[in-house]
């Protein structure tokens, strides 16, 4: 069901092993469409291998419209044209945070540049949020940020699901801002313990933080401004 030979390095986690197997056919047997099309389940891990991981970007599950989600948290396929929702949300904190306009719904830049876009769920059913929450795709999420913890890196940890998945994120070694989710529901919400996404400007903090530790910064921008 799934492509597994593009995983690289991450393929070497217990998870794909031990675990995608009963997701598999837990996915087989439900007679529903599932999000993103299965070729697209590991675009996020496809697209960054684990050394080159500087930014970690943690959210919830896929869009559940078809055409609308590509395996990358978060973005949105070029020729979607619909809703934006919560990736809406995102491109306005970047314009009031940085300044900068980005036309482009599609995120794979970022990946490009070692932003690791992981939803704490690869899969949903279509029009269903929320729906494969217990298949078991949190074990891979925290295989992944195990496997990440080697070395410091920038995590920016939108809405609930994120925050309780890296808890174990130590703070001291890495930058670590938990903010609400950006969808519409979401995006002003604050708590205890983290910001509301709007004026968190997780932007140019992150791209700061990745100077004060000898790195270049994220180019947020649509890719041609470059």
């Amino acid at each position: 069901m799934f492509e597994l030979d593009r995983l690289g390095a991450w393929g070497e986690l217990e998870f794909f092993s031990r675990t995608l197997p009963d997701i598999q056919a837990q996915i087989a047997a439900d007679t529903r469409t599932v999000l993103p099309p299965s070729q697209l389940v590991f675009n996020a891990l496809e697209r960054v291998q684990p050394n080159d991981v500087r930014v970690v970007i943690l959210g919830q599950d896929p869009y559940h419209t078809v055409g609308k989600a590509d395996g990358l948290a978060f973005s949105i396929t070029a020729d979607f044209g619909g809703r934006l929702d919560s990736l809406g949300n995102i491109l306005k904190e970047l314009r009031d945070d940085t300044g900068t306009v980005r036309t482009r719904t599609q995120l794979d830049d970022w990946a490009d540049q070692g932003v690791l876009l992981l939803n704490t769920i690869l899969t949903v059913p279509e029009g269903l949020p929320k729906g494969h929450a217990k298949l078991g795709w949190q074990t891979l999420t925290g295989q992944i940020l195990r496997h990440l913890a080697t070395a410091p890196r920038a995590y920016l940890l939108w809405g609930g699901p994120a925050h309780k998945a890296a808890q174990e994120v130590e703070a001291s070694m890495n930058f670590k801002l938990l903010s609400s989710h950006p969808s519409p529901l979401g995006v002003t919400k604050r708590g205890a313990t983290f910001e509301a996404f709007r004026g968190s400007k997780p932007f140019s903090r992150t791209n700061a933080w990745l100077r004060s530790q000898g790195h270049g910064s994220i180019n947020w921008s649509d890719p041609e401004a470059l």
